[in-house]
Formats: structure tokens, C-alpha cells, sequence
């Protein structure tokens, strides 16, 4: 059907213009009540909640829906439709002024399940939104039914990966603030091209070493591996049972920004070892290693520093685990092979590590009699529900939530690398990669060069202060984000993490109060 002439406007009852969609049988299909669609509208806005602050619409109609939203809530409306010609058709017949004029008003038009993606990424922000409704125009769904159910797949699919995002926020926000903070006086006084230390390796060739249990009987050719002039990447797990075995990497990576860290490197002789770890890494870390580099993770804090002070490297992290930064690191450093060894994503025979890691000596310091060796290492096992095999097959493996997340998030990353990935036979769950035919998923970084410090650690982090004391308050309905200008949104996108941790302490806290106490507590922590 051509979709020009799609639409005519009829006039309900109480006088307001409908629009109603021809059909192919030449039929019209009100969008709206023909008698009150305003009273419609509301009544459909009134089953809204407080807490929700972002509202999606599929269909724009007349708009009815939106412009009640805007007027009973103070949530963030967006409107999602398809056809510019026939969009084009309803504004010649209505007047949507008082919807696009509004600064909490958005509407998207044929953008593909990509570019919904990227929209919804970058503007929902749920410690400041709260939750997010969807909302469709039945009819107007009706008659492109496949453009609207892929974009509700879309959609959910995007509301999961900023809820799990979320979830690991409100959790590590203000340790990932504050560890970025005091690693900056580190960050001065080092070098940032982790290149340079590494390149005198057959980086061409590299394995990644991993602690999965599978390691102890890899280790054999992990030596070879070596032999041969290999270069090997430690996730900072694996480091105390490769030293263990007489094998010394020629980096290793840390990624985790709680204190558990240090037992990776604590007894180890690691000190020639480069080391390369985030931004957030835990601040003392970097005491473990003669050569420590830092990278940036993404963190807006990191991304921010890197802009306006040093310009750390970035490596793409989204995996959740240290093995998968290690892909990350040797695909930044020009690897063509890559050998994973100790990847299990899993727990084999009932054992969750490989012998040497730090697991092993934390535990037997704790143990006593009411809490023997067994008992911690049976606990520490058992602390997450097992998920059934994807196969219904056996197995010597048992799998978790998180474990099989990472697995698959490797996996979709080495599928998508220009390099050959390789995976050592092990005893834990199957990698499956089948490459396909786009650039990286990750990050590449290759043309990275040092840049001289514009200023000292101190005075940026000054000057940092007062960008944050610079910001707006908070105030009315408006969106706090449309007040700011380019600079100063840059500054309030490196607190936006924290605002996850304090709504997860105080989840009464309305927006605009939410926004200041960010502004407080990040200056409290950034002024040591």
C-alpha cells in the first residue's frame, strides 16, 4: 500500500481531530475514541505509577497519549513509529506544537533496531528515570505489526543490558569513583604505552591463561607455548599457579576494583611482571608491580580523564571478566593467534580453580574447626544456582548464571575478531566460536601515542571540583540534562554511576534531590 494518503481526520464528539488509518479495503480505523479521546488518553496515563520516568509509545496517532503523559507525569516520553510519508500526513493534519516544543519529548521515526538501540543506551538513565513503561497504539501497531514487534524485541533487549549494567553500578559505583580518583597520583608518575614493554614478545602469538581448573593439566603446553617464544597474558587469577609451575608471563591483567585483588599478587614474585589493570583497580595494586600500566575500562569518569588529562588506552571490558579483557588486550596489541588456556566458565569435577591461585591459601588461613577447609570450598561452590545442560547432555561441569554469561560474551567477541582463536582442550563447558563477517566487537586502539601532561594530577583534579560545583542545581520538571552545555554534560556523565549506588542506599530519593547529593558525594570523595 502506498503510503502517501494513508491517513484521514475525523472529528470525534467532543470536536478534537482523530486521525484513522485507510485500510486496504479502503475501510477507516479511528486510532482514538470518536467520542473523548483526551478522557481516553488520561485514563490510560492515570494507571501510570510514580516511579516510572521513561515512557515508550509505539504509534504516534494524535498524540493524545504522549501529551497527557507530559502533563500528568514528569517522565521522559518518546514516541517510536515508521513511515516518515505517513508521519509527515498526521503532522499536516494536527498540531503536535506543544509536544515538540516540550524538552522531555522525543520522537523517532524509521530508525532502525540499531539506532532504537543507541537511543535508548545513551538516554535512559534508571537512577535518575526510575523505571520504564512501554505503551502501544493497538491499531496503529496493528497495520505494521513486524516493524513494531522488532522493535519491542529491541527494546527489551536493551532494557536488560542497562538493568544488568545497573545492577553492577549500584554495587561498585563509589569504589570504582574513588579507586580512579586515588590511582590519578599513580597514573602521573608512570608511563601509559604498555606497547612499548610488550613488544619485544612474539605478541603475533599469544595465549591467555585463565584459572579455570582445566589449567593443571594444560600446563605442559602452556610451557611449550613458551618454549617456542609465545606471549603469554595472565588474568591476575591464573598468576599464582603459573609462577607456581615456573612459567612467567609477559603481562598480566586486572580488571576487579575490590580489595580481593591483592591476593592474586600477594607471595608472588611479580615485580618484573608488567602489569596492566583499570583505571579502577584498586589503588595499592599498582604497588605490586615495577612496571604498572593502566587502561581505561569505558568508566565516564576514565573516558573524562582521558579527555581532559592522560590519554589511557581503552580496552573494551563489557564481558564482565578478566578473561575476556586479556582478549581484549592482545587484539589492542596486534595479536593474530590467540590460545586461550584455563578458559572453563565453569566448575569442573566440584573444583572452581586452578591449584596455585590465591583461593587455596585464603581459604586454609580461615579455616578452624567450625569451619574446615572442605566446608569453605563447598560454600564458596554452592553460593549460586547450577543451570542445566544447554544439551541435556552429561557432564563433569556444572554452570552458573554468570558463568555462562561470560562464556557467551566471549564467545560473541572472538566471533567477531579478525584473529584466529584457538581453545586449548579442557574439561569445562565448550567454547563455540563461528566467525563472522564484521570488524571487531571490541575496541581497538592501535594507534594510540602518548601526549605530554597538560597539567599535574593535583591541579585536574581542582579543576575537576570546580567543573562540578560549576553544574546547574536541580530544579523543576525539566530534563536536568537539556540545561547543560557540552562541557558541563561531560562532567555530570562522569557522576552518573554513583547515582545508581545512592538510589540503591535511599531509594525514596525524587530526582532533583538524587542529582545534588551525586554533586556532594563526588566532591567529597574527589577532594583527598
Amino acid at each position: 500500500m502506498n503510503s502517501k494518503n494513508r491517513y484521514v481526520f475525523l472529528k470525534s464528539r467532543c470536536g478534537e481531530t482523530v486521525p484513522a488509518i485507510i485500510t486496504a479495503q479502503g475501510e477507516t480505523q479511528p486510532l482514538h475514541s470518536m467520542v473523548d479521546p483526551k478522557r481516553e488518553a488520561e485514563r490510560l496515563v492515570c494507571a501510570i505509577t510514580e516511579d516510572i520516568g521513561f515512557i515508550v509509545f509505539f504509534g504516534m496517532g494524535g498524540g493524545f497519549a504522549p501529551a497527557a503523559a507530559l502533563e500528568r507525569t514528569n517522565a521522559h516520553v518518546i514516541v517510536i513509529d515508521f513511515d516518515k510519508d505517513s508521519v509527515n500526513e498526521l503532522f499536516s493534519g494536527i498540531d503536535y506544537s506543544r509536544l515538540v516544543k516540550n524538552s522531555r519529548f522525543n520522537l523517532l521515526v524509521d530508525l532502525s533496531d540499531e539506532d532504537i538501540k543507541k537511543f535508548i543506551l545513551e538516554n535512559y538513565k534508571p537512577a535518575l528515570h526510575g523505571g520504564i513503561k512501554t505503551i502501544p497504539l493497538r491499531t496503529r501497531v496493528e497495520h505494521d505489526k513486524k516493524k513494531f514487534e522488532f522493535a519491542a524485541i529491541t527494546l527489551q533487549e536493551t532494557i536488560e543490558i542497562i538493568s544488568g549494567d545497573y545492577s553492577v553500578q549500584a554495587c561498585f559505583a563509589e569504589r570504582w569513583f574513588s579507586n580512579i580518583v586515588r590511582n590519578i597520583k599513580n597514573a602521573e608518575e608512570r608511563g601509559l604505552n604498555f606497547q612499548e614493554e610488550i613488544k619485544s614478545n612474539y605478541v603475533s602469538q599469544t595465549a591467555i591463561a585463565a584459572a579455570g581448573p582445566s589449567l593443571d593439566t594444560q600446563i605442559p603446553s602452556l610451557k611449550e607455548f613458551k618454549s617456542r617464544g609465545g606471549c603469554i597474558l595472565s588474568t591476575d587469577t591464573a598468576l599464582g599457579a603459573l609462577l607456581q609451575n615456573g612459567i612467567t608471563p609477559d603481562a598480566v591483567v586486572s580488571i576487579d576494583c575490590q580489595h580481593i585483588s591483592y591476593y592474586h599478587f600477594m607471595g608472588n614474585d611479580s615485580g618484573n611482571i608488567p602489569l596492566i589493570m583499570d583505571i579502577a583497580s584498586p589503588p595499592l595494586l599498582a604497588k605490586f608491580s615495577n612496571k604498572p600500566f593502566f587502561f581505561s575500562s569505558g568508566h565516564p569518569l576514565a573516558l573524562y580523564i582521558s579527555r581532559y588529562w592522560r590519554p589511557f588506552p581503552l580496552l573494551d571490558t563489557s564481558g564482565g571478566n578478566v578473561t575476556y579483557a586479556c582478549l581484549s588486550l592482545a587484539e589492542y596489541l596486534g595479536a593474530k593467534r590467540i590460545t586461550l588456556f584455563g578458559a572453563d566458565f565453569s566448575y569442573v569435577g566440584s573444583r572452581s580453580y586452578a591449584r596455585g591461585t590465591y583461593i587455596f591459601p585464603y581459604f586454609h588461613k580461615r579455616q578452624n574447626r567450625l569451619s574446615p577447609l572442605e566446608a569453605q570450598f563447598s560454600a564458596f561452590l554452592y553460593r549460586s544456582h547450577f543451570l542445566p545442560s544447554e544439551n541435556n547432555g552429561k557432564k563433569n561441569y556444572y554452570e552458573t548464571t554468570s558463568l555462562r554469561f561470560y562464556r557467551k560474551k566471549l564467545e560473541e567477541k572472538a566471533a567477531a575478531m579478525d584473529a584466529q582463536i584457538i581453545c586449548e582442550p579442557g574439561l569445562g563447558a565448550t567454547i563455540s566460536i563461528e566467525k563472522i563477517p564484521q570488524k571487531s566487537a571490541g575496541t581497538q586502539n592501535n594507534n594510540y601515542k602518548c601526549e605530554n601532561i597538560k597539567m599535574s594530577g593535583s591541579e585536574f583534579l581542582e579543576q575537576y571540583l570546580k567543573d562540578i560545583a560549576a553544574l546547574p542545581p536541580a530544579e523543576g520538571n525539566d530534563n536536568y540534562l537539556d540545561r547543560l552545555n557540552e562541557k558541563q554534560r561531560q562532567v555530570f556523565t562522569t557522576l552518573l554511576p554513583l547515582a545508581a549506588a545512592v538510589k540503591k542506599r535511599n531509594t525514596s530519593l525524587k530526582q532533583n534531590d538524587l542529582i545534588e547529593e551525586i554533586k556532594r558525594l563526588s566532591a567529597l570523595r574527589a577532594a583527598f
